[in-house]
């Protein structure tokens, strides 16, 4: 079940957070990693929710199943076209932080509905 696919959040922390980014899985409650990048969160949330579920598996308690909603039907991929002058505004700045030009629309984006929206929503 670790390959299970489970919501996650994924947001800036603040300076005072100690920048970088925060994951976190709603369905597994207290599964939840950082890291400096986008990518390094991604991949220590991936390393917390195996060790999230082995640790549960030990203990005899069950995993949860992955919450099942409306979202699903969505495949998280579309395409989108921009001006060219935004796509290589955003090229460059992808290429600055050293993060995929994919990795940082995702974060603005999530920046974006996290100031609008609950934040498990």
């Amino acid at each position: 079940m670790s390959e299970t696919e489970y919501r996650f959040t994924i947001r800036p922390l603040t300076v005072e957070e100690g920048g970088g980014y925060m994951i976190e899985f709603p369905d597994l409650p207290g599964c939840m990693s950082d890291g400096e990048t986008i990518e390094e969160a991604l991949a220590n949330g991936a390393e917390a929710k195996r060790d999230w579920i082995a640790a549960m598996r030990e203990a005899g308690r069950k995993v949860p199943l992955p919450t099942v909603d409306a979202t699903e039907a969505y495949s998280g991929k579309w395409v989108l076209r921009t001006p060219r002058s935004l796509h290589r505004g955003l090229a460059e700045r992808a290429r600055q932080e050293g993060v995929s030009l994919n990795a940082l629309a995702v974060a603005m984006l999530a920046q974006g509905l996290g100031q609008r929206m609950p934040r498990d929503g």
